[in-house]
């Protein structure tokens, strides 16, 4: 593949929307081929928002390592860039150990920058031009934000998510600076060589009615396991917990912490909520063009897992 060195390290993404069973094959993959698990979730790697984030439980790990999982305090910033620097990490860890390295999540900046070797760096973010563009943020929402961007990348705006600031802010900061955005500014930024040769495996149910009855399901699951207490510490210190307390699952909930919502009306508003950011996740995935698509409707995990040892065989 063009663009990888002599000796790439083979790796798995197991990626895609929420609720497609990406641990569970990820896991059962791991015990076919040797591997190891790295998270590739951007509000796992926080320590103790295990429940509203589908968190791998231990039973869920069932013996294999998991790597990047609830390893940043919630007050903690955390950047893409470091990310791919602790994935990569990681990753050479595995592979030194003769395993697999396996990344399995749907945050799907944290895999392409992976996967594509994008090279980041880090800058002062205390500049005049965002703290303009956070203020106007401050004053009128994303709306406005949004459909500047949407001028230029259209879309990349489509998946933008209103409370994610952080990237909205950054989005506009450069189109206003470089006369373009963040996946302009991907591209530019790949090195001329990756270190990965990655089979990207992508959970996918053809039926959205399985796929939003599965996430449904799930978040009456959470609630059975304890999501309201967590979202209350997630609501009791929202000044710190910067990012949780944008993140879906816990700030839904914030309207019946403050008196203003009752539950049931915040448990459908994260159900809508979730089933919206799967919708984002597919429109990110369908960006990758060499993604190998994987049913989930109706298959067990270990057919799944079968089927992308095979593909990964074929590949290598």
């Amino acid at each position: 593949m063009a663009g990888y060195n002599k000796n790439p390290i083979m790796t798995v993404a197991v990626a895609g929307p929420t609720a497609t069973g990406k641990t569970a094959v990820a896991v059962e993959l791991a015990k076919r081929i040797g591997g190891e698990v790295v998270c590739a979730d951007s509000m796992q790697i926080y320590k103790g928002l295990d429940i509203g984030t589908a968190k791998p439980t231990t039973e869920e790990m069932d013996g294999v390592p998991h790597h990047l999982y609830g390893i940043v305090e919630p007050s903690e910033r955390y950047s893409v860039a470091r990310y791919v620097t602790e994935a990569s990490s990681a990753a050479r860890e595995i592979y030194a150990r003769g395993k697999v390295p396996i990344l399995c999540g749907g945050t799907g900046l944290y895999i392409s920058s992976f996967i594509h070797g994008i090279s980041f760096n880090e800058r002062d973010e205390d500049n005049e031009v965002r703290r303009r563009i956070d203020a106007e943020f401050g004053r009128g929402g994303a709306e406005a934000l949004i459909g500047e961007i949407a001028k230029t990348e259209p879309e990349f705006a489509a998946a933008l998510h209103p409370n994610d600031r952080k990237r909205i802010v950054r989005a506009v900061e450069l189109l206003r600076t470089q006369g373009y955005t963040i996946p302009k500014q991907n591209e530019l930024s790949r090195s001329g060589e990756n270190n990965y040769f990655v089979h990207l495996a992508i959970m996918n149910c053809r039926d959205r009615e399985i796929m939003y009855n599965r996430i449904n399901g799930r978040v009456d699951a959470m609630l059975e396991n304890g999501l309201l207490d967590e979202a209350r510490t997630v609501f009791d210190n929202r000044e710190v917990f910067r990012t949780a307390a944008q993140a879906i699952g816990y700030k839904e909930f914030f309207g019946y912490f403050e008196g203003t919502s009752d539950l049931e009306s915040c448990v459908e508003k994260l159900k809508q909520a979730t089933r919206n950011y799967a919708k984002r996740q597919l429109t990110w995935f369908r960006r990758e063009k060499d993604a190998v698509w994987y049913t989930a409707d109706g298959v067990i995990s270990g057919e799944i897992a079968e089927n992308i040892e095979k593909n990964i065989k074929i590949d290598g």
